[in-house]
């Protein structure tokens, strides 16, 4: 059971939909850890989500899809916590990072705002050592009153902070993907995403793009980021991410220029 308290030091934040096969692992991870749990739940969920967190003793606020950034910004009105951990659904949180985040808050460095978090993925059953996939550091641990999500940025949300960030040294472990359909369906609402947000700065893409930007980012991932170093299955979702820039391409507007 999650503990509560009437001045929270700590509040974890989960954006959810339908998430009950992962969300029970998710919770227990936090155990000891939150001061106070808050769950922003998709009002089109349909399965036993808000149900499960309501047992870990979570409040659970249904409200409507806004958009990532736009859902963490409210995630955060709605949290008390000095401090907010954002957590997946399919994240869980190692007792290395347990032990550091509770140790940093308490402390409440006040000169820093955020906290940088090392996460390892998990596509397949495999934990990924490179091609960008690792150390994957994401900002979530934020001092609340100093925070704000960039809503003109649809997906990879960007956080803007007032103050300092350092990084943590406990993982994050996210089980990224498990079913190849899953992962195309991600990928193509993350290509969507990016080319209205770039489209929204005025942005164009030309011929060039449509041959440079796959190879730029297949070199990237592959080589540059030590994709090789996961075998055939970084190969794979090295050239996968390479044909996902080609489909971002197709989404934009289009300069006819080469």
């Amino acid at each position: 059971m999650i503990h509560v308290n009437s001045e929270p030091a700590l509040t974890v934040a989960i954006i959810a939909r339908d998430e009950a096969r992962h969300i029970g692992d998710c919770l227990a991870s936090l155990v000891d850890l939150a001061d106070e749990l808050v769950v922003l739940l998709d009002d089109r969920s349909r399965d036993r989500t808000g149900a499960i967190c309501r047992e870990y003793g979570a409040r659970v606020h249904v409200e409507p899809w806004r958009g990532y950034p736009a859902q963490r910004n409210r995630a955060l009105q709605l949290c008390r916590g000095a401090w907010v951990l954002f957590i997946d659904a399919d994240e869980r949180v190692t007792l290395e990072l347990r032990q550091e985040v509770r140790t940093v808050v308490e402390a409440d460095n006040n000169g820093v705002a955020g906290y940088w978090i090392p996460r390892h993925n998990v596509f397949f059953g495999q934990r990924l050592r490179g091609g960008g996939w690792y150390p994957d550091h994401q900002l979530r641990l934020l001092r609340r009153t100093r925070v704000h999500y960039d809503e003109q940025r649809l997906v990879h949300e960007l956080v803007q902070v007032q103050g300092t960030t350092r990084t943590l040294r406990g993982h994050l472990l996210h089980y990224n993907i498990e079913r190849l359909g899953e992962f195309w369906q991600k990928q193509t609402g993350y290509a969507l995403a990016e080319a209205r947000t770039l489209a929204g700065t005025g942005q164009r893409v030309c011929g060039r793009n449509f041959l440079g930007a796959p190879a730029r980012e297949f070199w990237r991932r592959y080589v540059a980021l030590g994709g090789w170093r996961d075998g055939l299955l970084g190969l794979f979702l090295c050239g996968s991410m390479a044909w996902f820039e080609l489909v971002r391409c197709g989404f934009m507007p289009k300069r006819f220029e080469f």
